[in-house]
């Protein structure tokens, strides 16, 4: 398999993308890693010869995080996002990664990748740590601020392709976010987005509220891409913020220093349970190929966790099946 790494995108690139390359080709020797970038910037970060199964691909533009998206894929013609998306549409590459503007992605897939037959709204599917371990899938969580029941629907079907087929579970749980859990509550996108939940061939548990999310209370989490931005920023506001009010109380004595050193362990676990780089990134579900969002801070560990998840995606058709389900063919 072939997978492409936008170099450039991130705010610490293009330091951690060659690194999560090197150690993503070092992991899986069957897998082959295309950097397209500025050939000069990538190649002092390399330290030596290059993999058998790394490759760089020239780019001599940069999508930047200040860029508006659409003029920015329309006139940047040969920026690494652009390149990489344009590799995954000619069969060059079977999917791609990009850590880069998270708007010009979206319109990189929308204008270069194309969208699968279908479907209107393409989604922004990361994962969610939850309490029990198993996670989350929540769409769409920013990639279109505004939806139709319509999308809803479609999004609730590729969630859970996408739980069947690349976390093995048979029969997800699909919940969508709203203000209570009786039928009737809500705005007017989720009271219509409801019975056409309920009519599709998936395991709709009805809504299900932010409170509840991290409990594990479903598999899959449907909402517009406004709601549940707000939600996933307020999530890692408040992971952030609980972790720095332990760092100080632990901080104020010798008794509670002692106290935090004999803590540390158990503390760094339920860190590691909320952080974003084990899940590699997430998919922009709905498109014709395969396009990972890596987050915007990533590191290279994150970079090499999207690898990953890129080549379980790939293993298990995840683009096929969605296809296929959303056809009906």
């Amino acid at each position: 398999m072939r997978i492409v790494i936008d170099a450039m995108g991130g705010d610490h690139a293009p330091q951690v993308t060659v690194e999560g390359a090197l150690a993503a080709a070092a992991e899986w020797k069957d897998t082959h890693l295309i950097l397209v970038g500025n050939e000069e910037a990538i190649h002092p970060l390399l330290g030596g010869a290059l993999p058998a199964n790394l490759e760089i691909r020239h780019a001599a533009e940069v999508i930047g995080a200040e860029d508006e998206p659409v003029k920015a894929v329309r006139r940047k013609k040969d920026s690494s996002m652009v390149v990489a998306g344009r590799m995954v549409r000619e069969k060059e590459a079977d999917a791609m990664i990009s850590a880069g503007n998270t708007g010009a992605l979206m319109t990189t897939g929308l204008l270069v990748v194309g969208r699968m037959e279908g479907i209107e709204r393409p989604a922004l599917a990361p994962m969610i740590p939850t309490l029990d371990d198993t996670g989350v899938l929540a769409l769409d969580l920013g990639a279109n601020m505004d939806a139709k029941p319509e999308h809803l629907a479609q999004y609730a079907v590729m969630g859970s392709v996408y739980r069947q087929k690349v976390h093995g579970i048979a029969k997800p749980r699909v919940g969508l976010l709203n203000v209570g859990t009786e039928p009737g509550k809500g705005n007017e996108l989720t009271k219509h987005a409801y019975p056409l939940l309920e009519q599709l061939p998936i395991h709709f548990v009805g809504n299900v509220e932010a409170r509840d999310v991290l409990t594990g209370s479903c598999d899959v989490l449907v909402c517009d891409g406004f709601a549940g931005n707000i939600m996933l920023k307020s999530l890692e506001g408040t992971a952030g913020a609980v972790f720095k009010l332990l760092k100080e109380q632990f901080s104020k004595s010798l008794k509670t220093k002692l106290a935090g050193a004999v803590m540390m362990p158990e503390l760094r676990g339920l860190k590691g349970k909320l952080d974003y780089t084990e899940h590699g990134g997430a998919p922009l579900l709905g498109l014709s190929g395969l396009v990972v969002k890596s987050h915007g801070s990533a590191d290279a560990n994150a970079i090499k966790n999207a690898v990953r998840q890129a080549r379980t995606a790939l293993q298990s058709r995840l683009v096929e099946s969605i296809s296929k389900e959303i056809s009906g063919k």
